[in-house]
C-alpha cells in the first residue's frame, strides 16, 4: 500500500526511482535528479541525505557498501523491495488539484497591499524577473532532446506563463483600484 508522506517525501520518491535503475551514492542521485529536472532549482544535498535516512529508517532502501577512497567515505544505498512497491504506489497515485497555496510571490503582494507599499511596482519587477527566466528556459529546451527533461522544462514554462497572466491581472486589479488595501 502506498504510504502519505509530506512533500519532502516526493523528493525521496524521486531519489528511489533513480536507485530503482541500480545503487548509487549520494552524490549521484543528487546530481541524477538535477538532470532530470532542467528547469527545476537544484536539489541540496542536505536534503538528499536528509531523504536517505528517511529511506534508510522506513526500509525502503538500503546500504549496499561503504567505500573509502583517497577521499571521504562513500555510501552506496540501494532501494529494497518495500521500496519498489512503495515507489511503484507512489507512481500510481494521482495528484490531488488545487488549491494552490499562496506563494512567497503572492504573500509579498498581499503584504505590500496591506501596507500601502508599491506593490504595482514589485509586480512590474518580477514580471522582469519572470521573463528572463522563461527566456533561459526556452533557450534551454532548444538543446535539451531528452523527452523527459523536455516535460520537466515545459512544465516549469507552463507554471511561469500562469505566473505572468497572474502578474498582468493584478497589476490591473491593483492599478485599478479594484484591490482592497
Amino acid at each position: 500500500m502506498h504510504c502519505v508522506y509530506s512533500d519532502a517525501m516526493t523528493v525521496a520518491h524521486v531519489l528511489l526511482g533513480v536507485l530503482a535503475g541500480g545503487p548509487a551514492h549520494g552524490y549521484d542521485l543528487k546530481r541524477e535528479h538535477d538532470a532530470r529536472f532542467p528547469g527545476a532549482k537544484e536539489l541540496p544535498y542536505g536534503q538528499v541525505y536528509a531523504a536517505l535516512q528517511r529511506l534508510e529508517r522506513d526500509g525502503l532502501a538500503e546500504v549496499a557498501e561503504t567505500t573509502r577512497e583517497s577521499g571521504p567515505e562513500r555510501t552506496v544505498y540501494a532501494i529494497t523491495d518495500h521500496g519498489r512497491s512503495e515507489l511503484a504506489g507512489w507512481l500510481e497515485e494521482p495528484e490531488p488539484a488545487g488549491p494552490y497555496a499562496a506563494d512567497e510571490l503572492v504573500r509579498k503582494v498581499v503584504t505590500a497591499l496591506r501596507l500601502g507599499a508599491d506593490a504595482v511596482g514589485f509586480l512590474k519587477r518580477q514580471r522582469v524577473v519572470h521573463l528572463a527566466r522563461m527566456k533561459q528556459l526556452l533557450e534551454q529546451l532548444d538543446v535539451t532532446t531528452e523527452v523527459a527533461g523536455r516535460i520537466a522544462i515545459d512544465h516549469t514554462i507552463s507554471h511561469l506563463d500562469a505566473d505572468l497572466r497572474w502578474l498582468e491581472a493584478a497589476v490591473t486589479r491593483v492599478a485599478g483600484g479594484k484591490a482592497e488595501a
